[in-house]
């Protein structure tokens, strides 16, 4: 099974706990190179004048996670950060000074203190707050249909007693809504296009880029309310069963059964564990569930009682049932992103071992990202999407998993794409004046796009990997290296050492005058960095463990 865990759209992480977010080997050898940060006094090129000097270590297999290659080497430190001010905000370009890394025999050694191991489940579930937004859009969903089913129980809400099975529908209908690509692509267009002046205030923006990240707490609480409707609908039922047909019942049980299936596939622990099998069940259960839920309508709503029959003018009857209209909707939604399904040529490099470069045609704005697939009825992937608007665009996959490592052993001819691409938080960069986007790895490729098209936000790029031209190849290291080094904050750790990549952040927000910082690193990464930022008041966002 692929043991992996997306918690960003775009980037995959190996499920495997670290000690550090940012664990990176510290370099094999002194060597003088270029920090693109600052005037061009601090300049002090390996190799003529690149903004990134080529990695002389060896690969990393680890893009977003920046894992160390041998944990027993995790004590030797390189303290880079020393000197930063954090408190100057007004230095524009960006200048930091540059430090000075440590001679061979007498480099700094700095004891790590002991860190117990955290759970990667921890971080995602507890490190990120009991008090999210996620967490209260879910709570407050759940309260509103506990309070209606309770209204209901007592007689004090007979329309909901009537048509508990609409609330039921009603529920699904609103978590469908909640992940279908094509409607959000709509929503996340809409905010953009509505906020994204300099007049809307800041608060508001935030409040929205909060909102709209957190969208899958509305999911999994309509999840949950909509198997609590439709047991107290079954109850119902069961109290008259008189009035009904073993059928009704039948069919009303297994769509009851199917969708708990659902809820208990996506419980955080089996979904962050066992992934694949929450993909595949979430799917084929919720494609059940819809062809029972038209069985079940069409039962129900042509079902006469009195001669214990079903009527035959199912047409002119169904037409008339909310229950009818909600559920095409649904269905509607469920099917879009199948019908732009397409076997598409792609061209497939390996820049190495690690990482694989996947080209299609047709140009792409920025912050979108797409999903593709060996075979679409068992997986598929999302990944960040690098274009310069023009004939074609590309994605970047870090080899972690069986399909990402196929890429780079096999390279396929063709894949399976969905023609609809989605938004997700990267593209509300959109929505600010200016912006710092933190990239650890191959979070760079929903970024990178944003300097390669000239867009409504004044974007600032930190990126922080290893071994840029040995992972990442030269294409991308040249696109990088053209832009001003006033917009390119590049840290190679295999020449440079391990940073703290959250002092970085603020500092470089700070220089930059970003209104709001947008990170894309491994849970623990992206916790510290928004953490950090949140903490010197500057709004920040990341992925979190169900975006």
């Amino acid at each position: 099974m692929d043991q992996r865990f997306s918690s960003c759209r775009g980037v995959s992480f190996e499920i495997q706990p670290h000690k550090d977010p940012f664990a990176i080997d510290a370099p094999r050898a002194s060597r003088r190179v270029w920090l693109p940060w600052g005037s061009s006094k601090r300049i002090v090129p390996t190799s003529g004048s690149n903004i990134i000097s080529r990695s002389t270590s060896r690969a990393s297999s680890h893009f977003c996670d920046l894992e160390t290659d041998d944990e027993d080497d995790d004590d030797v430190l390189i303290n880079i950060e020393e000197g930063y001010e954090l408190e100057d905000n007004n230095k524009l370009p960006l200048t930091l000074p540059v430090p000075e890394l440590p001679q061979a025999p007498s480099k700094k050694i700095v004891s790590k203190p002991t860190k117990q191991k955290e759970s990667r489940l921890s971080v995602i579930l507890l490190d990120q707050g009991l008090f999210t937004v996620y967490k209260r859009l879910f709570m407050v969903c759940l309260t509103l249909n506990i309070t209606g089913l309770v209204l209901a129980a007592t007689g004090r809400f007979p329309y909901a007693r009537n048509h508990a099975t609409l609330f039921s529908i009603g529920n699904l209908f609103a978590l469908t809504l909640c992940r279908s690509e094509a409607f959000l692509r709509i929503v996340f267009w809409l905010a953009v296009n509505l906020f994204g002046h300099s007049w809307v205030p800041l608060r508001l923006k935030t409040a929205t880029t909060s909102l709209l990240q957190s969208l899958g707490g509305i999911h999994s609480s309509c999840g949950v309310s909509s198997v609590a409707w439709l047991t107290y609908s079954l109850v119902l039922t069961l109290k008259d069963r008189d009035n009904t047909s073993n059928a009704i019942i039948g069919v009303a049980s297994a769509i009851l059964s199917l969708l708990c299936l659902c809820c208990l596939a996506a419980f955080p622990l089996i979904r962050h564990l066992h992934h694949n099998v929450f993909e595949r069940t979430h799917r084929f259960t919720g494609w059940a569930s819809l062809i029972l839920l038209w069985a079940f309508i069409l039962l129900t709503k042509t079902y006469e009682p009195e001669t214990k029959s079903y009527r035959k003018d199912v047409g002119s009857r169904l037409v008339k049932e909310q229950e009818f209209w909600l559920t095409l909707v649904i269905t509607i939604l469920i099917i879009i992103p199948w019908v732009t399904v397409r076997r598409v040529a792609v061209k497939v490099s390996a820049p190495s071992g690690h990482a694989s470069i996947i080209k299609f045609t047709g140009g792409v704005k920025p912050g979108i990202l797409g999903r593709i697939s060996p075979s679409p009825m068992s997986e598929w992937h999302a990944f960040g999407i690098i274009s310069d608007g023009k004939e074609e665009h590309m994605m970047l996959a870090g080899a972690v998993g069986d399909f990402t490592k196929s890429l780079v052993s096999n390279p396929p001819s063709h894949l399976w794409v969905r023609q609809v691409h989605f938004a997700g938080l990267p593209y509300l960069v959109n929505m600010y004046n200016r912006v710092l986007v933190v990239a650890t790895g191959s979070g760079i490729c929903v970024f990178l796009s944003f300097l390669l098209q000239q867009g409504p936000a004044d974007v600032c790029l930190l990126w922080v990997a290893k071994g840029i031209e040995q992972n990442f190849g030269k294409e991308i290291k040249e696109w990088v290296s053209r832009h001003p080094k006033e917009k390119v904050i590049v840290h190679d750790t295999a020449l440079m050492g391990r940073p703290n990549v959250s002092e970085m952040s603020v500092t470089a927000a700070k220089n930059w005058g970003a209104e709001v910082v947008i990170v894309t690193s491994n849970p623990e990464g992206s916790r510290d960095v928004v953490n950090a930022c949140k903490s010197k008041g500057i709004p920040a966002f990341g992925p979190i463990w169900d975006s």
